[in-house]
C-alpha cells in the first residue's frame, strides 16, 4: 500500500513534458527557478507549479537563498533499488533513444549555457572595471587581517604544491607563498592576474605560476595539489558544487582544501553591486559538498566582522577516493 502510495505522485509528476524537461536540467546541476523560467520559456508563476508538483513526488528539492529559490535532484543511490533512482535511469534511457526527445533536452542546455555565459560576462566585465581596487572592496565585506591568521593557524606549516583558486590580486599566494614549495595561482580574469604579476614579481624565480583558467574547469592533470585554498570566490560560482568536484579531481590523497567566505545571508543587494552569485553558504551545504567530493570535514570556524559573517571551511581528500571527480547525480547543493 505504501510503495502505491509513492508511484502514484511519481508518475503523475512524470506525465508533463515540460518536467520532464525539468528534471533532465537537474540531472547536470542544481538551477535557480528563475533560470527554469527562462530556458523553459515560461512563466516563473507557472515553473514554480511544475517545481512544486516535482518536490511533492520526492523527486526534486528546494532551498531559498535571499530571494532566490534553487532546486535540486533528490538524493538517492544510483545503484539502489530506490524509486527515484528508477526514474533517473528512465529518463537518461529516454534521452538516449527518443531522438526529439533528446534534440529538446540538447537545445534546454544549450539555452542554459548561454543564460550562464551571460552572467559569467558580466561578472568579467565587472572584475575587469575593479580590478585596481579590488582589495579594498573585498575588505568592505570582512576585515582581512584576522581572516588570514586565522586560516593561517589551519592550514599545516609546510603546504606542499599549492593551488589558490580565484586568486585575484595575489594577495593568497603571496601570504603563503613561504609555506609552500609552489604556488599555482589561477584566476579567470587577465585584469586579475596583471595585477597579480605585479605583486608577485619579488618572489623567487619559479616559485609561482599564473595561470588563467575557470574553476569550474581546472586545466590541471589529476592529484596535483598538496593543498587547496579557496579564499572569497566561491560565492561566485554559479555551480559551486561542480566547482568542489574539479577541486577534488587535482587533489592528492591526504590534501588540505581550505575555503574562506561568507555564511549564508540575506544582503541582495550584494548580487549587484558586486557580482555575487550565491548569497553565502551554510554549513550543512559545505558539509553535503565535502562528503560527496571525496573529502573529510573539519569543524567550521565562524569569524564575526560586522553585518556579515566569514566562516572558513577546512578539510582533507580521502585517499581512497583522490584523482577522481565524482558524479554530479551524487552531488547534492
Amino acid at each position: 500500500m505504501t510503495q502505491n502510495l509513492l508511484i502514484d505522485p511519481l508518475l503523475r509528476a512524470l506525465a508533463d513534458p515540460t518536467r520532464l524537461r525539468i528534471m533532465r536540467l537537474l540531472a547536470a546541476m542544481e538551477l535557480a527557478v528563475g533560470e527554469l523560467a527562462q530556458v523553459l520559456g515560461q512563466s516563473q508563476p507557472r515553473v514554480s507549479r511544475h517545481v512544486k508538483i516535482l518536490c511533492d513526488a520526492g523527486l526534486a528539492e528546494r532551498r531559498k537563498e535571499g530571494s532566490w529559490v534553487f532546486l535540486k535532484i533528490a538524493p538517492f543511490a544510483a545503484d539502489g533499488p530506490s524509486l527515484r533512482a528508477a526514474s533517473a535511469r528512465l529518463l537518461a534511457a529516454a534521452e538516449d533513444e527518443d531522438k526529439d526527445f533528446a534534440a529538446q533536452c540538447a537545445e534546454d542546455r544549450r539555452q542554459l549555457a548561454a543564460i550562464r555565459a551571460g552572467r559569467e560576462a558580466a561578472s568579467a566585465q565587472y572584475f575587469a572595471r575593479h580590478a585596481g581596487e579590488w582589495d579594498q572592496i573585498r575588505s568592505l565585506l570582512s576585515p582581512d587581517e584576522p581572516v588570514e591568521e586565522a586560516l593561517g593557524r589551519l592550514l599545516p606549516a609546510s603546504l606542499g604544491q599549492l593551488l589558490d583558486i580565484g586568486t585575484g590580486t595575489g594577495r593568497m599566494a603571496q601570504r603563503f607563498a613561504p609555506r609552500a614549495a609552489h604556488v599555482t595561482a589561477l584566476d579567470k580574469s587577465p585584469d586579475m592576474l596583471r595585477i597579480a604579476r605585479t605583486r608577485l614579481q619579488d618572489l623567487p624565480a619559479g616559485k609561482v605560476d599564473l595561470v588563467q583558467g575557470d574553476f569550474a574547469a581546472l586545466p590541471f592533470a589529476d592529484a596535483a595539489f598538496d593543498t587547496l585554498l579557496m579564499h572569497q570566490v566561491l560565492h561566485y560560482a554559479q555551480a559551486p558544487e561542480l566547482v568542489l568536484a574539479q577541486a577534488a579531481r587535482v587533489a592528492r590523497p591526504g590534501a588540505r582544501l581550505a575555503i574562506v567566505d561568507l555564511a549564508a545571508h540575506a544582503h541582495e543587494e550584494l548580487r549587484t553591486t558586486h557580482a555575487h552569485a550565491r548569497l553565502g553558504f551554510s554549513d550543512e551545504q559545505m558539509a553535503q559538498w565535502f562528503a560527496a567530493t571525496g573529502f573529510s570535514a573539519d569543524a567550521p570556524l565562524a569569524l564575526n566582522g560586522g553585518q556579515l559573517t566569514v566562516k572558513i571551511w577546512t578539510g582533507r581528500r580521502l585517499p581512497e577516493s583522490a584523482g577522481t571527480a565524482p558524479s554530479n547525480a551524487k552531488v547534492s547543493a
